[in-house]
């Protein structure tokens, strides 16, 4: 059995058709043919914009012409996140999916049902001839994930409907209208490198196994950034043992918490036993602080061995001068990570969050990419300089880039009344009506289309930016009855 054969058939084989599609965030070629392509096969009008977002147009059903606009939104990109086991090529290789009980996961990377399944969905209105509906555009963005690129670049008049669906949002049963905006922020220094000291011994540090995931939407969980626990084995190393950094690396991704950081160091002869029973006697403490939230953490400390075919260029030996190192070491561990500050007007959600995404030490080069967020966008620039302060007293350049402001909730929604509406008809109870500490494209969207009315919705995702993000079968289903049967009950204009 694979997913083509899941019920709704007609959302699972457009998901499946994306899964064919290799489609990282600023690699979307192949997808946007894809789409195109799609829409020529099933005659629906479609054309990409001239930056690359790709918009189709569906006419109303006879009967439906006076009801208003509604634009479907999702995005194309998708979070290229996998296992250090697993040989995946992202440019070129199609996602393999495996069907776990009421679930749907890939093979050792990330999945891509954020956002490849509400884009599914809206393929799969385009080629029901049996919904009822009035007049439907399709958008699709590009480069959501890394900078949200397509919807920044959206032109006013382009799209003509009065409502926006964003089908981006990850859980069955959930309405969002609003979201938190966001900032990137860069640290960075150079710094001196000195020879290979005699008598000591080079071993390789790894932090890996942590649960990772979404760094808005799992920021709560409290899961382990895999940086800062390096960051704490490697500051009593460096303080207490002469041992000397040499180079270190963790997180891939802005929007993604890092689940692996690996390091390379000198260590004292005289000293390796002792500081081989500090990393012990820390990475104990660290599993027990993290045993609930992260169980599979795993440290390891070892001889270092250069990787077959690896060929070490002249100087790669050499290590980072040790007042800088430690001031390196100790900034990552003072950088704000996690959640800030919790929202006083929405009990439960997230205010503000910083994810230290990823840390790299190498070749002369230390820097340190960060992505805040927040709803608030005072907190979010109070956030940024505690930031400012801790790099700039550790000796290193600070920017901030990307900013963006968040989607304000409107409560009084007319199309969030009519949802609600259909929802407790459906299921006999009301959907949550949420806001979510992350980024959806809806507030930018505003900012080019004000009178839009808007909703996001989806089927229900765990862990979605890393290796375990899964897809709920029954929650695919539900969710397509539910946009079947909010389209019907569009009103007129």
């Amino acid at each position: 059995m694979t997913i083509k054969d899941l019920q709704p058939s007609i959302v699972w084989n457009n998901f499946y058709g994306l899964t064919r599609c290799p489609r990282p965030s600023k690699h979307e070629e192949i997808v946007r043919k894809y789409l195109l392509d799609w829409a020529a096969e099933h005659k629906v009008e479609a054309f990409a914009d001239e930056t690359g977002n790709v918009i189709m147009r569906i006419p109303a059903t006879p009967g439906y012409e006076n009801r208003k606009g509604v634009i479907l939104q999702g995005h194309m990109d998708m979070v290229p996140q996998k296992n250090a086991d697993t040989i995946h090529d992202f440019l070129t290789d199609p996602i393999e999916t495996v069907i776990d009980g009421d679930w749907v996961r890939a093979k050792g990377t990330t999945l891509g049902a954020d956002n490849g399944m509400g884009v599914a969905m809206a393929l799969a209105v385009a080629e029901s001839p049996e919904l009822k509906h009035g007049p439907i555009e399709i958008l699709v963005t590009y480069d959501e994930e890394t900078g949200m690129t397509g919807a920044q670049a959206l032109k006013p008049g382009v799209l003509k409907g009065d409502i926006l669906i964003n089908l981006d949002s990850e859980t069955e049963g959930e309405l969002y209208i609003g979201c938190a905006g966001g900032l990137d922020a860069t640290a960075s220094a150079r710094y001196r490198r000195k020879a290979e000291p005699a008598h000591h011994q080079c071993y390789s540090l790894s932090v890996k196994g942590c649960q990772g995931g979404h760094s808005g939407m799992d920021i709560i969980l409290c899961r382990a950034n895999a940086n800062k626990l390096a960051a704490r084995i490697l500051l009593p190393l460096l303080t207490r043992y002469g041992v000397k950094l040499i180079d270190l690396e963790g997180g891939t991704l802005r929007n993604a918490i890092p689940r692996e950081c690996f390091a390379t160091v000198y260590v004292p002869d005289a000293k390796l036993g002792q500081a081989i029973k500090a990393v012990g006697r820390i990475t104990e403490a660290l599993k027990n602080e993290y045993a609930a939230t992260d169980p599979g953490l795993q440290v390891v400390f070892e001889p270092y061995v250069c990787p077959e075919g690896e060929v070490c260029e002249s100087g790669d030996c050499r290590y980072v001068e040790e007042d800088k190192a430690e001031n390196f070491i100790r900034a990552i561990l003072a950088c704000p990570d996690g959640v800030e500050r919790m929202s006083d007007s929405m009990p439960g959600m997230v205010e503000t969050s910083n994810n230290m995404a990823m840390v790299k030490v190498f070749r002369g080069e230390f820097y340190v990419k960060c992505l805040m967020r927040s709803s608030v966008d005072s907190a979010k620039e109070a956030l940024a300089q505690k930031m400012e302060s801790v790099f700039k007293l550790a000796g290193c350049k600070i920017r901030f880039t990307g900013g963006y402001s968040g989607w304000a909730p409107n409560a009084a929604s007319p199309i969030l009344a009519t949802m609600k509406e259909v929802y407790s008809k459906m299921y006999g109870k009301q959907p949550l009506v949420m806001a979510i500490h992350a980024g959806l494209e809806c507030g930018i969207l505003a900012g080019a289309y004000p009178h839009w009315d808007m909703v996001s919705m989806g089927p229900t995702l765990l862990s979605p930016h890393s290796p375990d993000e899964r897809c709920h079968i029954p929650s695919v289903a539900r969710s397509w009855d539910f946009l079947k049967a909010v389209l019907e009950a569009i009103p007129e204009k």
